[in-house]
């Protein structure tokens, strides 16, 4: 490979990174430990601001700090080799100075008068700092630090402030793990959350990292793909990864649409990404279930973004002929809005393991893929319209492949548009569809490399359609 620093994140202020708090019940279950290996890995790409420990119902009584620091620990030795690829890792120090804890109660015993911790405070105070992202809290475990945060801003703050710093907060819990999660949804009905609501964890968007699909190849979740490519031989941060218990890196969805690829829209969680795709509706209470947790199972009073479904067609390599065809089958439901990208983000997760031991020469590094044309283009009802990526490139040299299709459900026009064969070529085209009335389609670039493992970037255009 040729090259010299690879221009990943390096090149982005601050500012345009998204920031991110973490609550995590860290060893209630080992997902938690695999997360945060794979979350410091994108410590050039996110900008991480808290790593606190929590309860949850799996452990009401107990935090663990100690185990985060050992995680950043062991990031620490690789940081060095790391900076090869990209000069944007945080130390290990600066990431130590941002673990905190929660109190070591559950639920809503540690929300009220007297039961701040320096968890929720340092919340509040990053809410204060004058920065005007949003601020993403990242729920693992139990959300109770937060409520205390929530309770406290409308306890000591003005109305209008209390409203200010609220609605800056982004929330996504992996479902709930204590009581607090329904209590903050009925009390704060502005705060933006992101949650497959209750404790039936296999119905959850969530779940379907750790799902095995039948009719698809899930060899990037097995446990002897994350031996070879993440536990042995990627050093002491692989070392530090342990065996898979209950399911593989649970939480992660939560904050893997944060990262930069081209495909994530955080501030629309309806336009989908690597964490899935979410829509803004109060949930049918009578369709859901009930799990064993012993979490709240009562009945949404709100809005909220939650579990939205998308259907699926695959693209297969085809020995002969055109490179990619498209799957005779076809998948619908909500845990699709994932893991229709999960081997990208298992080889980006891969890809940056070897960062931990690997030259920049002997590794990969992402494509980037490069628009001839506007990312947002308005047309009429009936018109052709050409998409390009021509000067798009690789900068380890690979070869690269262009995959371009309709996604429908980010959209406000359902109904799939065809785009033109080869809908693999560096350009392609499509015709509007008719309209009656102004409505938006989606359509996604994808480009891969053929480096070792490959890696692919996005972009989206979204399309106005105008009637004629």
């Amino acid at each position: 490979m040729c090259g010299s620093l690879n221009q990943v994140s390096a090149n982005q202020s601050s500012d345009n990174k998204h920031r991110l708090i973490v609550l995590s019940d860290i060893e209630a279950d080992p997902d938690d430990t695999q997360s945060f290996i794979r979350l410091l890995l994108y410590s050039n790409e996110i900008d991480i601001k808290g790593l606190v420990a929590t309860t949850s119902c799996w452990m009401k009584n107990d935090v663990h700090p100690e185990s985060i620091k050992k995680i950043i620990q062991a990031y620490g030795k690789v940081q060095p080799n790391l900076l090869k690829h990209d000069a944007g890792f945080t130390t290990a120090e600066s990431l130590t100075a941002l673990v905190k804890q929660g109190l070591p109660v559950y639920g809503m015993l540690g929300v009220g008068d007297g039961k701040n911790s320096e968890g929720s405070d340092w919340i509040i105070k990053e809410l204060e700092e004058i920065d005007e992202r949003p601020l993403w809290i990242s729920v693992w475990g139990g959300a109770n630090t937060l409520g205390q945060a929530l309770y406290k801003i409308k306890q000591t703050k003005t109305e209008a402030e209390a409203k200010r710093l609220i609605a800056k907060l982004r929330v996504y819990t992996i479902s709930d793990q204590d009581d607090s999660g329904i209590w903050m949804r009925n009390n704060f009905p502005e705060l933006f959350f992101i949650v497959s609501p209750g404790d039936d964890y296999g119905t959850a968007t969530w779940s379907a990292i750790n799902s095995v699909i039948n009719g698809i190849n899930n060899e990037e979740i097995s446990n002897s793909w994350l031996a070879e490519n993440i536990q042995q031989g990627h050093g002491p941060l692989g070392a530090t990864y342990p065996d898979v218990s209950w399911g593989m890196e649970g939480d992660t969805p939560s904050w893997l649409n944060l990262i930069q690829t081209g495909l994530s829209a955080p501030e629309h969680p309806e336009f989908g990404g690597w964490g899935g795709r979410y829509e803004y509706y109060k949930p049918d209470f009578s369709k859901q279930k009930k799990g064993g947790s012993g979490v709240p199972f009562e009945p949404e009073t709100r809005k909220i973004w939650t579990n939205a479904s998308d259907s699926y067609t695959p693209y297969n390599q085809s020995e002969y002929g055109r490179a990619v065809k498209a799957d005779t089958v076809t998948f619908t439901d909500n845990k699709v809005s994932l893991w229709r990208w999960r081997d990208d983000f298992q080889n980006d997760f891969a890809a940056r393991m070897d960062w931990c031991t690997q030259s920049f020469e002997e590794a990969n590094h992402p494509p980037v893929p490069l628009l001839s044309n506007s990312e947002q283009i308005t047309v009429k009802s009936g018109e052709s319209v050409g998409l390009d990526a021509f000067n798009s490139f690789d900068p380890d040299g690979d070869n690269i492949s262009f995959l371009w299709f309709n996604y429908p459900e980010a959209g406000t026009y359902k109904k799939p548009i065809k785009v033109g064969e080869p809908e693999n070529s560096h350009g392609a085209h499509f015709t509007a569809p008719i309209v009656d009335k102004q409505e938006t389609a989606h359509f996604l670039l994808k480009v891969s490399d053929k480096g070792t493992p490959s890696l692919s970037r996005y972009k989206r255009i979204i399309v106005t359609i105008i009637p004629k």
